[in-house]
């Protein structure tokens, strides 16, 4: 991994460590202050799911070969661009990457986002369907679910759930155990929906490590590491926020076959991405939108320490204290929670977009490494409809209760993604 700088003195890394280890306890305690039962909370599973984050943590981040693995994976995404912008330039032309028949007057003024950067999610939605087919996937979520069940001494609804956040959406996710949904417990049931605001998709993934590439450059091994440690983070918290009372399901839990063979299954992919990408394209339209004219109206107003007033003042100003606690310094901390409000209350890709436009030195690399990490889930309100809408529809019984733990998963998810920024915060 990269090396930081002790900044002229030894005290100072130690004093950013005890910062970040002081956020993770306090998220923690934030998350037993938000309990339907204080009382019922178990400190073995607490103290098991921290455990197994810093476990986490250390292998990819700290043992040899780990930045060797994080740049072949970014190999690997180099591949599928480049073989996306084959098919983008095949069908779009030169705005998909094709020859231009002009010269470009500076480097990167021909790119176009909707054209070359957002249909990696054809491709990656393609390519998951058929390692899902081809029992790759299922293979490793199976292995990460029996972690997490013995260790975790959760169910194995729950632990299978939890686990294929990792690779498939907060829709997906509930897909694999949908059987189950109407059954499980309502603690079940919630780390299951926290498990999906704490993570993202394999589906986007791809996308955010283009973007954020001049960033990290070996950011791909950065996202998923994310997703992986945000796992036990959210178990954690979702079993401190909703306490199990009963007995944990069974661990036997099959996972379904979803397609006939391997073109049906690049085909149900690539129709699935198709669906992401028209949603994606329609949220970053509207919410990029409403940004503007919410920004418009409050510079009618007086300016405010002579600038104008904008919503990323405002949510930077009210997340400063949290990317703080996370190991941010002050001085750099107004700038990260804009980026943690901005994702929170609208969503991770406009947040690291953001981030990947941000001028040089705004943020120290430290403090874009534990964005990255804290920024990596799809907690938001636009994700909450999303998963009432599919989550509803596959156990209309249990609807009602879906949409009382909503919000209650937007606390959880973010807390559980802050927890492991602060954790890297801690190793770093």
């Amino acid at each position: 991994m990269e090396d930081f700088p002790l900044a002229g003195t030894w005290r100072r890394p130690i004093m950013e460590h005890l910062q970040s280890l002081l956020g993770l306890l306090t998220l923690v305690a934030v998350a037993w202050l938000f309990s339907e039962n204080r009382r019922g909370v178990r400190l073995r599973i607490v103290c098991t799911g921290l455990a197994l984050q810093v476990l986490l943590a250390v292998l990819f981040l700290k043992l040899p070969g780990s930045r060797g693995l994080f740049l072949s994976l970014n190999t690997v995404v180099g591949f599928i661009e480049e073989a996306t912008r084959a098919g983008t330039g095949f069908v779009f032309g030169y705005l998909g990457g094709a020859e231009l028949p002009f010269d470009e007057k500076a480097p990167g003024l021909s790119y176009v986002f909707a054209f070359r950067g957002l249909p990696l999610v054809l491709v990656i939605g393609a390519l998951s369907s058929l390692l899902f087919y081809w029992r790759i996937i299922p293979a490793v979520v199976r292995s990460f679910s029996w972690v997490l069940v013995r260790l975790m001494r959760i169910g194995g609804v729950e632990g299978l759930g939890s686990a294929v956040n990792v690779f498939v959406g907060m829709v997906e996710s509930p897909l694999i155990v949908r059987p189950y949904i109407a059954k499980v417990s309502r603690s079940e049931l919630f780390t299951i929906m926290t498990s999906g605001m704490a993570t993202i998709a394999g589906t986007v993934m791809v996308l955010y490590a283009g973007i954020l590439s001049r960033v990290v450059p070996d950011i791909m091994g950065h996202l998923l590491t994310a997703s992986l440690i945000s796992v036990p983070a959210a178990i954690t918290v979702a079993k401190v926020m909703v306490p199990e009372e009963g007995e944990p399901s069974s661990g036997d839990i099959a996972i379904p076959r979803m397609a006939d063979s391997s073109m049906d299954a690049i085909t149900k992919g690539a129709l699935e991405g198709a669906k992401l990408l028209i949603g994606i394209i329609a949220m970053l339209v509207v919410l990029v939108a409403l940004v503007k004219l919410v920004n418009l109206i409050l510079a009618i107003g007086p300016d405010i320490h002579g600038s104008a007033l904008t919503l990323q003042r405002i949510l930077g100003w009210v997340m400063a204290p949290v990317t703080w606690l996370m190991g941010v310094p002050w001085a750099e901390a107004h700038i990260a929670g804009a980026l943690m409000g901005t994702k929170t209350v609208l969503n991770e890709l406009l947040a690291y977009i953001d981030l990947s436009n941000l001028p040089e030195g705004a943020l120290g690399m430290r403090s874009r490494l534990i964005m990255i990490y804290a920024m990596c889930g799809f907690a938001n309100f636009g994700s909450l409809g999303i998963m009432i809408g599919g989550m509803g529809t596959m156990a209309p019984e249990r609807r009602s209760e879906i949409v009382a733990l909503g919000l209650k998963s937007i606390v959880a998810g973010t807390l559980a993604t802050c927890m492991t920024g602060a954790l890297v915060g801690m190793i770093l």
